[in-house]
């Protein structure tokens, strides 16, 4: 019993060996293309401002009640608070992976610097490996589809 309409019926087509390992190939693709999406959407929301300098408590940027933002803009709201600090405000609060520093705001600024630089090579290195999954993937499609037609379903749920 099939599941399409009569018209789209074809013959029975054998599905060989090589067929096997290009469908679960394609699945592997696809499995690992939803990894990669969900790395970038974790990387791209809630992350708290952990990194504060002395007395920005009292100026209302309390890290408990802190709404979740990009990780992007969040560091870009940092470097502005950085920018607009004088050296003399003393040091700040910064964390890097669990604990917290006191830095001087030319060391904290050096910091940033670098997780900024950080930050955007994991995001660029994510989306490169979503590109290939996705051209693997498309090729993939081609090959597969010539062969078996509307009896095989290849499309995900963003499509």
């Amino acid at each position: 019993m099939s599941l399409l309409p009569p018209e789209d019926e074809q013959d029975d087509i054998e599905v060989a060996w090589e067929d096997q390992q290009r469908i679960s190939s394609f699945s592997k693709l696809n499995n690992r293309l939803t990894d990669i999406q969900d790395q970038l959407k974790l990387k791209q929301v809630s992350i708290s401002q952990s990194t504060l300098p002395l007395g920005f408590q009292s100026r209302g940027f309390r890290a408990e009640n802190s709404p979740p933002q990009e990780e992007k803009e969040y560091y870009d709201d940092l470097s502005t608070e950085f920018m607009l600090a004088d050296s003399s405000s003393g040091p700040f609060l910064y964390r890097i992976g669990e604990a917290f520093f006191y830095l001087p705001l030319k060391d904290a600024k050096k910091q940033l610097k670098g997780d900024l630089s950080r930050y955007n090579r994991e995001i660029s290195d994510l989306n490169d490996r979503a590109e290939e999954c996705q051209k693997g993937m498309k090729e993939l499609k081609v090959m597969l589809y010539a062969k078996f037609g509307k009896q095989i379903n290849l499309e995900t749920n963003d499509e």
